[in-house]
């Protein structure tokens, strides 16, 4: 049965029910209901909430549990995950398991608090130093939000790698019919610390840093392989295919479905996933489709880079022209998805690629 929840809420009842028990982070908007529900909600069910002092301490305290063995949630948006990354770098060269949840918010430096897509590069490209990558699940509506939760500490725990659940402020303060999940009990993991010394601690000095780097390009290419999530409709046959994530890709759809009863020969494929890139999925368009156009709620155009690059992978014979649809503030109506669309076919708008 669905209750009306409001985004934050429902997302951090959803880690609850997937078996979170240790939860540090600090407030900041767009994010903040998802700590304020769990300060008072993983104490009733045998976890461990903290406020921290900052973000950094944050993070760093979400690294001692994941070594401890559990499941440890941290969220934030824009600076504070700016501030979090070298945890997350830590984190990823530790091989240690964790989620991190960022609701996204427009603009730069301390930014608004206006939803929006603009830290694509910086979750899809890992986001601190040196040569890791994190699973990137991108929801486009509260209860795949909630649904994708369990599966990222799963997959977290699979590869040892760090899932980020990169929402929008809309995702976070939206209220939806959720059907909230069972409850699950996971098993610490089998590499975490136990106060005897099981794993023998290897300094900087004794790693086999070649032998790593051979493992990681092993392990990220199995993930590419293998955890590829997207949806896709009508692009076996569209002259012109949308390429469009999160909320977003819901005003998208329905721009291609209304098109598509006029006469258009559209399609979308909105990525689940934006690392793994959904690059399967640019298999499946039709050869001799038109062009590629992404729609994002930014000003610069992010998402266009990789969709122009797996189209060229995928249609090697063929130089397809890529858009990209830019709107600042918010999500993109269908109306102006429209507009905008035929401004490209009419050819009154330039391509990026």
């Amino acid at each position: 049965m669905s209750d009306m929840m409001k985004g934050n809420e429902a997302i951090a009842e959803a880690a609850v029910r997937a078996g979170v028990k240790f939860y540090a982070g600090y407030p900041i908007t767009p994010s903040s209901e998802i700590m304020e529900y769990l300060s008072w909600r993983l104490p009733e069910t045998g976890g461990s909430f903290v406020q921290a002092e900052s973000e950094l301490a944050g993070i760093n305290m979400v690294i001692g549990a994941a070594a401890s063995g559990v499941r440890a949630l941290t969220a934030s948006s824009g600076p504070g995950i700016s501030l979090k990354q070298e945890g997350v770098s830590t984190l990823s060269d530790e091989g240690l398991s964790a989620v991190v949840i960022t609701q996204v918010r427009y603009g730069n430096g301390l930014g608004t608090l206006l939803s929006a897509q603009c830290d694509y590069n910086r979750e899809t490209r890992g986001g601190g130093h040196g040569d890791y990558r994190c699973l990137v699940f991108a929801p486009s509506s509260v209860q795949e939000f909630v649904d994708l939760m369990r599966p990222a500490y799963e997959l977290a725990e699979k590869y040892r790698v760090v899932s980020v659940m990169m929402g929008e402020a809309t995702l976070g303060q939206m209220m939806e019919p959720v059907t909230l999940p069972e409850f699950v009990e996971p098993e610490r993991t089998p590499w975490a610390l136990n106060g005897h010394y099981t794993f023998k601690k290897i300094g900087i000095f004794q790693r086999d840093s070649m032998q790593e780097a051979v493992e990681l390009v092993e392990k990220y290419n199995t993930i590419r392989e293998n955890e590829q999530r997207w949806a896709d409709e009508g692009i076996e046959d569209a002259d012109y295919v949308f390429v469009s994530y999160g909320v977003p890709g819901r005003s998208t759809l329905g721009a291609v479905r209304e098109l598509r009863a006029q006469g258009e020969k559209v399609g979308i494929i909105r990525p689940i996933t934006v690392w793994p890139f959904p690059e399967k999925a640019f298999h499946k368009i039709n050869p001799e489709v038109k062009g590629i156009i992404t729609v994002e709620a930014n000003a610069t155009g992010q998402l266009v880079d990789d969709a122009a690059l797996y189209t060229k992978k995928a249609l090697k014979e063929r130089n397809i022209p890529a858009y990209a649809l830019t709107y600042v503030f918010g999500t993109p109506t269908i109306r102006n998805i429209k507009k905008d669309y035929y401004e490209i076919k009419s050819g009154n708008k330039k391509e990026v690629y």
